[in-house]
């Protein structure tokens, strides 16, 4: 399975290029085919450490010229399989590429490279008093985050990455380089070239520089926590305040088994029940309002006092907390791997998917906390398994294809911001149906010989 298939020409014209940037090092290679998914490992056939578009463009052409694959990969923290070397090739490691090209702060927006961070560009930003809110959670690099069309705790207020990326620079598959978009808030020219490649996974192209939108740093931000007695008011308080119109910035759910393990994890002692993390951004007055308002909606469904962090310290303690959720979830059971899985539903019809889906979990004796970022209908099931026990990995996928049916069912989709990458193709298939056809065409136009991370997010043909 690991055996190297690399033509040496290969290997000779990359290593001219890059010089010991380039390895076929085993160790390297088995890290570069794993991301934070159950999925089995598939260890690409060379890794190069890139630094620059050109360095890019050039390693490019070569596998171009050789048919040789090219998976792009960040810090490898997506959840699907997404940068599994299912047909060996190379991966372009990007994360040497750190620079910030360029902050215009009178029109909040910025350049950056694809191995820039998202904690890295906004510690760098606080000086203009701007920040970058699309938190994934994950230490992400952009590239990733573009590549996946990410979304996180902020999405609510802000959005997702495809409402903040104004262009990119994009290395397609024969090596050319593409720009797209640019520093316009919106633009009639032509194709919508960047929404194209924001969520194709490195299928369609490597994208290597990014144009974002930033936001001002609120005048004024507090955190707080209430929790209920039951899911489903919780779930509730949340359709009413987004209903009523409240600009919440963040607005999480934990379930009870979250918050047991967040505690155990983090050193909290919150309640161990249903439980919903609040964040307001604006003015001190604008603040002091929202967070009346919703107060009374907490009331309204028979949740708790709001517990207030709004000292800096204490709210990063808070958000860590619940970030950290996947790996307080794992030492649940130590032994045990983390499937995290996601769908989306329209807000108001949530609180049905998440009661039946809780039903779900305890009519099957599963361990599988659920959070998520419930102000735009997006929830995670974190189950644990054991991936060698195939009881437990037959229960945990017919979990997963239930839970996914029931959120197409009711107008929702597979995924919300994890991406589809290897694990939920065949999910893709039932809910795109009619577009895939158009998806391939678009596909062999831009990547003819299939050497973009192929064998991600659909089949090129219809399964026989």
């Amino acid at each position: 399975m690991n055996q190297n298939r690399l033509d040496p020409v290969v290997i000779e014209k990359i290593t001219a290029l890059i010089g010991d940037r380039f390895t076929t090092s085993q160790a390297v290679r088995d890290q570069h085919g794993r991301d934070a998914s159950f999925h089995a490992a598939m260890p690409p056939d060379g890794v190069a450490f890139v630094e620059s578009t050109e360095e890019v463009s050039q390693i490019a052409k070569i596998c171009f010229q050789y048919d040789v694959p090219m998976i792009p990969f960040g810090v490898g923290s997506s959840l699907e399989g997404h940068i599994l070397a299912l047909n060996g090739g190379i991966s372009i490691d990007l994360s040497g590429m750190t620079d910030i090209l360029s902050v215009n702060a009178e029109d909040q927006d910025c350049r950056v490279q694809a191995g820039v961070t998202r904690e890295q560009l906004d510690q760098y930003l606080r000086a203009d008093g701007l920040f970058f809110p699309i938190d994934p959670g994950a230490h992400a690099s952009l590239g990733g985050m573009v590549a996946t069309s990410a979304s996180g705790t902020n999405a609510v207020k802000y959005g997702t990455m495809k409402e903040n990326v104004l262009g990119l620079t994009v290395v397609m598959s024969d090596g050319r380089i593409v720009t797209t978009g640019g520093r316009s808030r919106k633009s009639s020219a032509g194709d919508d070239m960047t929404s194209l490649f924001v969520g194709s996974e490195g299928t369609l192209g490597i994208v290597t520089e990014i144009q974002l939108r930033l936001h001002g740093r609120p005048e004024q931000v507090a955190a707080a926590v209430c929790s209920f007695d039951d899911l489903e008011n919780a779930v509730q308080t949340v359709i009413a305040t987004i209903q009523v119109g409240v600009p919440v910035a963040r607005m999480e759910l934990l379930d009870a088994a979250s918050i047991a393990a967040v505690n155990q994890h983090s050193h909290l002692s919150l309640s161990e029940k249903p439980t919903l993390f609040y964040e307001f951004h604006g003015t001190e007055n604008g603040v002091k309002e929202q967070s009346e308002i919703v107060s009374d909606i907490v009331q309204d469904f028979g949740g708790g006092d709001f517990d207030w962090a709004t000292r800096e310290e204490d709210r990063n303690r808070l958000w860590r907390a619940r970030h950290e959720a996947f790996w307080a979830t794992k030492e649940l059971k130590p032994n045990h791997e983390v499937w995290s899985t996601d769908v989306c539903v329209p807000v108001s019809i949530l609180a049905d998917c998440i009661v039946q889906t809780q039903q779900d979990i305890d009519e099957n004796d599963l361990t599988a906390p659920i959070l998520g970022h419930v102000g735009d209908g997006n929830f995670h099931v974190l189950i644990l398994l054991d991936p060698d026990n195939e009881e437990d990995v037959q229960k945990a996928t017919a979990f997963n294809s239930r839970l996914v049916k029931r959120a197409l069912d009711m107008g929702g989709t597979c995924t919300g911001e994890h991406g589809i990458g290897l694990g939920k193709m065949g999910y893709l298939e039932a809910e795109q149906s009619t577009a895939i056809p158009l998806m391939r065409d678009v596909k062999s136009v831009l990547d003819p010989k299939n050497l973009m991370n192929p064998g991600k997010i659909f089949r090129l043909k219809d399964a026989s």
